[in-house]
């Protein structure tokens, strides 16, 4: 079953990818031009150049795929970023999932994310059944994967074997840029942090987010 992945050369790309080549999956990985590849060396993988607001490109990766992991997404909380994670988090997995339907893939994986569901009231577990609304989600690259989930969503009542995962904050291995995650980590470890505030944050090994995924696609209800 030869299985795209993009953002492979990202931090949950890269683990997912690797579980799959594992498991003896054929791979197909979507990467910039731009993008680093050198971790991905190792990997028995076809990779495509594309990008998610260039449709055309991403006709080409989805070309003779049966199953798609789509982990790609702008991941920034930079205020001058916002017009490019609309353009790259929501129009572009709106891009690549009608790709996908056109293509008449057999699974899609979306990788959405903890920060598009509703934050639990005190002592309240919060899942994917807590209401939520645009207006309820905090920040410009959390709303944009709200936006992007309800694409997914929606494509999904469309007929496309879609289903959503919404991870926490990832750690471990290979957070090579490192991520806003891993960053916060180093910055603490190194002494840069000036503040504190009462908050909370929920984190994960990135090692489980990827078996995640891969039971969202073996087990996940569509939609």
């Amino acid at each position: 079953m030869l299985t795209l992945v993009t953002g492979a050369g990202g931090f949950i790309g890269h683990h997912v990818a690797g579980l799959l080549s594992r498991q003896g999956a054929p791979l197909r990985l979507l990467v910039r031009r731009t993008s680093r590849r050198d971790h991905l060396r190792d990997l028995p993988a076809e990779f495509v150049e594309g990008d998610l607001r260039d449709i055309a490109s991403l006709r080409r990766a989805v070309k003779g795929c049966r199953r798609l992991f789509h982990i790609a997404a702008l991941y920034t909380f930079q205020a001058s970023e916002a017009d490019a994670l609309t353009e790259t988090n929501v129009q572009g997995t709106r891009n690549l999932l009608q790709a996908a339907m056109d293509e008449g893939l057999e699974r899609v994986v979306y990788t959405s994310s903890v920060g598009a569901l509703a934050a639990g009231r005190e002592g309240a577990v919060s899942d994917e059944r807590t209401p939520v609304t645009l207006e309820g989600v905090v920040g410009r690259y959390k709303r944009s994967k709200f936006l992007a989930q309800e694409a997914a969503l929606e494509f999904a009542r469309r007929g496309l074997p879609v289903v959503n995962v919404n991870p926490a904050g990832p750690v471990g291995p290979f957070d090579v840029k490192p991520t806003p995650t891993g960053k916060l980590i180093v910055d603490f470890l190194r002494g840069r942090i000036p503040a504190y505030v009462n908050t909370g944050l929920n984190l994960i090994a990135v090692e489980d987010v990827a078996e995640g995924h891969l039971r969202a696609a073996e087990r996940g209800r569509a939609g």
